[in-house]
């Protein structure tokens, strides 16, 4: 079953609004009418109550033109398609961003077209909320946990259980609280780049990058970092100095 999307029809003659639920219905399946108004004061309080997708609004009403509609939201989640039987209204339908504009009377060709990019227009507008939530959820979640190859089958670790990665070529071993240790076929830029948000973690040699949290002791003249499971890491000279600022804010 097609998905159909709620319309609100909005015009000042009865006649014209009947005319076009008529055509809506029979030609176009996909627009379910939940209600028809005929003035701008009527269709705001609609809008507000049904949250249609589409609003079919002729622009020549009283009191109100039709593309005045958009002062009464401070956001627009519905589309339009404005009805006219004026051309020159075409350029002010496109300045708030209408899907289209019909011509009275209306052709049912363009109406079908008008639908269509409608429909096309709220698929890719859908699409792309998706994407942005999809975004969002990754970049607030994002690396909570990886995945490793372990004993021919996958398993997932922890973030917060990594004590170090350790270089090795194209590899790195992953030392986990557990006593554990991975080999993963990345290197260590991979890691430094999906952690890179995490402030726990810090690349203290081109060959390590440890977790500070399981830190025992550091030696700035030997240039080792003992952390836990007696794991020692290389620290660069180069790094001493940032590592040494940085491990006592935590």
């Amino acid at each position: 079953m097609s998905k159909t999307f709620n319309a609100i029809l909005v015009d000042d003659e009865e006649s014209a609004r009947d005319i076009l639920s008529n055509l809506l219905f029979r030609f176009c399946p996909q627009i379910h009418i939940v209600d028809k108004c005929e003035d701008i004061e009527q269709a705001v309080v609609s809008i507000k109550r049904h949250k249609p997708d589409l609003v079919f609004l002729d622009i020549e009403m009283p009191n109100f033109a039709g593309y005045e509609i958009t002062s009464f939201f401070d956001k627009i989640d519905f589309e339009i398609i404005f009805i006219t039987a004026y051309d020159h209204y075409a350029v002010k339908a496109f300045q708030v961003s209408a899907v289209d504009y019909l011509l009275k009377p209306i052709e049912i060709s363009r109406l079908k077209e008008a639908v269509t990019k409608f429909i096309s227009k709220r698929e890719i507008k859908n699409a792309s909320v998706n994407y942005e939530v999809l975004v969002k959820s990754l970049q607030e979640n994002k690396y909570k946990r990886i995945i490793v190859p372990f004993q021919g089958d996958q398993k997932v670790l922890l973030i917060e259980d990594i004590i170090a990665i350790e270089a090795s070529e194209s590899y790195s071993f992953i030392h986990t609280n557990d006593k554990q240790k991975y080999i993963v076929s990345k290197n260590l830029k991979h890691f430094e780049r999906i952690l890179s948000d995490n402030h726990l973690f810090f690349r203290t040699h081109k060959s390590w990058i440890i977790n500070t949290a399981f830190i025992k002791e550091y030696s700035k003249s030997k240039l080792i970092i003992l952390l836990e499971n007696n794991i020692q890491a290389k620290l660069s000279k180069y790094k001493v100095s940032q590592f040494d600022t940085d491990f006592k804010k935590h």
